[in-house]
């Protein structure tokens, strides 16, 4: 299963969500997307479900030398999430990333203020969260996001996105009440691999969904 673009994406991955509504599974949803792929992804949610478009802003701490190799990630102003044994494994310690979380948390709540123009983040209690992006590779970030939603008081999480590697959806099946992914490939490498179109949103793509869904 490939997709042409996200906005492709975004629509298979409604349909399956409108059948778990149909069904009386998503009460009261609100989307969440994690910008910026996935809100291109989620914009067709929403508008499938009827439901709020929001962001959750979510930001990835890299390795110092190398800052594509992810450590952890941070959501909102809660503590940093990190992956120990990565830690571990290059011999750095939390305090090592202190410089790198500091410069990612201005960046989120840059982001934030960018996106949200000044309005409040959505209620979600007693709301179903439906956390979207445009793929799971090692699930970091996603991981960060629903911990951070979770504490906002939903009555149900639900994390969905259209492609992810099968041990990062199994590994996030404990911070969501359910994980939905439309594929699940063995070979996953990527997840621009699956897309034909994968060109970045830039911020004023993503102010744009918000305000116009």
């Amino acid at each position: 299963m490939r997709f042409r673009d996200r906005a492709q994406a975004g629509r298979k991955l409604a349909e399956r969500l409108r059948a778990r509504s149909e069904a009386g599974a998503l009460p009261d949803p609100v989307v969440l997307a994690l910008p910026r792929g996935g809100v291109a992804v989620a914009r067709e949610v929403a508008r499938a479900l009827g439901a709020p478009l929001d962001v959750v802003v979510v930001r990835k701490i890299g390795a110092p030398f190398q800052e594509e190799y992810g450590l952890g990630a941070i959501a909102g102003d809660d503590p940093p999430l990190f992956d120990k044994a990565a830690l571990h494994d290059l011999g750095l310690t939390e305090d090592d990333l202190a410089s790198v979380v500091k410069r990612e948390r201005a960046e989120l709540h840059r982001r934030t203020r960018r996106y949200r123009h000044g309005r409040p983040a959505p209620d979600l209690h007693g709301r179903t969260a439906i956390v979207v992006d445009d793929g799971l590779a090692t699930g970091s970030t996603a991981r960060a996001a629903l911990r951070h939603v979770r504490s906002r008081g939903p009555v149900r999480t639900v994390l969905a996105v259209p492609v992810g590697a099968p041990e990062a959806v199994e590994a996030l099946r404990g911070e969501a009440d359910e994980v939905i992914c439309l594929h699940r490939p063995s070979s996953f490498t990527a997840v621009g691999v699956w897309y034909d179109d994968f060109e970045q949103l830039t911020d004023d793509e993503v102010v744009r969904a918000l305000t116009h869904h």
